[in-house]
């Protein structure tokens, strides 16, 4: 399972906790923006802490080029393409070709070199619906054959209610995603491929002797601001996915169908703030961080390290830190063999009588199983505590 499949199946348990966490605090319900959908989530614990419509299937538009970067940041990553990889521009991605009209465009032309690294600028900064084709030729041969890679990893990351049916996201009524689909693919980009993550933050990009500006205006407003993806189309109205970090909370906001592209900006403002204002991100355990260490009867060892295989990461209200306690609830008795990574019982991170998470507590190591007359002994005692112990 990847990191962010890991990340998601983990938010699903925390986000409907969130609701929950809130409701102990004073903490304001969630700004009214004027938009079609949005919603707020916290990168790292995936807990939601604002939505509405979230799941109402909407027209992309440019947004849709998330997924583009998104695929070929994973072919890159995997070796079946590079960023210097020079791409043969062909008539149908020609910036001319009448498609494209009136649409945001790099301005590539065949017969003039330009390397995988430019279009992935291109699609980023200068929103190329040309880039997207010539993208999507270069890595898969077609225009279809690449909507249907960029479907495949949309089913990965478990984005249930999107359909592509092409990489720039110029009107059909077959391509639709959500604003939860899209919060799950920034996290995607943010996470999986940090390294490609880093072109959203760039304002600005010259290529054939055009300079273009990033359409995210909030990157030159809000330092805390570090991409992702704006997008318009008439039937989309104007949208924006954007991911932003402050005292090491990371948050995703996105807004689609707003009025105008100051709109969108604005309703993005007013997310992030009140995310960064009411709510703040803890990590309560490392991964691999020893918990306890219990005792273990007929092992060669007598005592077993326990915790968390996964850092255990929670977004609560602001204020709330000091009321938090961890309870362990350890199998008894443990008994060996004990494999690496077997559950031996469970965590559970609680505030006031509420539990808010609730984990896996497992096997940091192995333990085998010791010979027969150690085992014999250990049962003897076991026997014997048992005896002892409280009714």
């Amino acid at each position: 399972m990847t990191r962010i499949a890991r990340i998601a199946a983990f938010c699903i348990a925390l986000s409907s906790m969130a609701v929950t966490a809130t409701a102990a605090t004073i903490v304001p319900s969630p700004p009214q923006l004027g938009a079609k959908a949005f919603l707020l989530i916290d990168a790292n614990s995936g807990a939601v802490l604002a939505e509405e419509n979230a799941d109402m299937p909407l027209p992309p538009a440019s947004l849709t080029k998330m997924m583009t970067s998104y695929v070929l940041s994973a072919e890159v990553a995997a070796g079946r393409a590079s960023d210097d990889d020079e791409v043969n521009i062909s008539e149908n991605a020609w910036s001319q070709n009448p498609i494209f009209q009136g649409s945001s465009l790099m301005w590539i032309e065949p017969g003039k070199p330009v390397t995988l690294g430019e279009l992935h600028l291109g699609v980023v900064v200068s929103s190329g619906n040309d880039a997207t084709v010539a993208i999507a030729e270069h890595l898969a041969g077609s225009e279809s054959a690449f909507a249907d890679m960029m479907n495949g990893h949309a089913r990965a990351l478990g984005m249930q209610d999107t359909y592509y049916v092409n990489s720039h996201g110029l009107p059909d009524p077959d391509h639709i995603t959500t604003a939860r689909d899209l919060a799950t693919l920034a996290a995607a980009l943010i996470n999986n491929y940090p390294e490609h993550y880093d072109l959203y933050k760039i304002r600005e990009y010259t290529y054939n002797d055009i300079k273009q500006y990033n359409r995210n205006t909030l990157l030159a407003e809000d330092p805390s601001v570090d991409g992702l993806k704006t997008g318009y189309t008439q039937e989309a109205g104007y949208g924006l996915v954007a991911s932003a970090e402050r005292r090491g909370m990371r948050l995703i906001s996105v807004v689609m169908g707003t009025s105008s592209a100051n709109a969108r900006k604005n309703e993005t403002r007013s997310l992030l703030n009140y995310g960064f204002r009411f709510f703040e991100t803890l990590e309560l355990f490392a991964g691999g961080e020893e918990l306890d260490k219990p005792r273990v009867w007929k092992g060669k060892s007598d005592y077993l390290s326990v915790g968390v295989s996964e850092p255990v990461v929670l977004t609560v209200p602001r204020g709330k830190r000091k009321n938090l306690d961890t309870q362990l609830e350890e199998d008894s008795p443990l008994e060996a063999p004990i494999a690496l990574g077997d559950r031996v019982g469970t965590v559970k991170v609680v505030s006031g009588g509420e539990v808010l998470a609730e984990l896996p507590l497992v096997a940091l190591e192995a333990v085998e199983e010791n010979n027969f007359f150690a085992r014999l002994w250990d049962m003897i005692l076991m026997w014997i505590a048992s005896i002892f112990a409280p009714v």
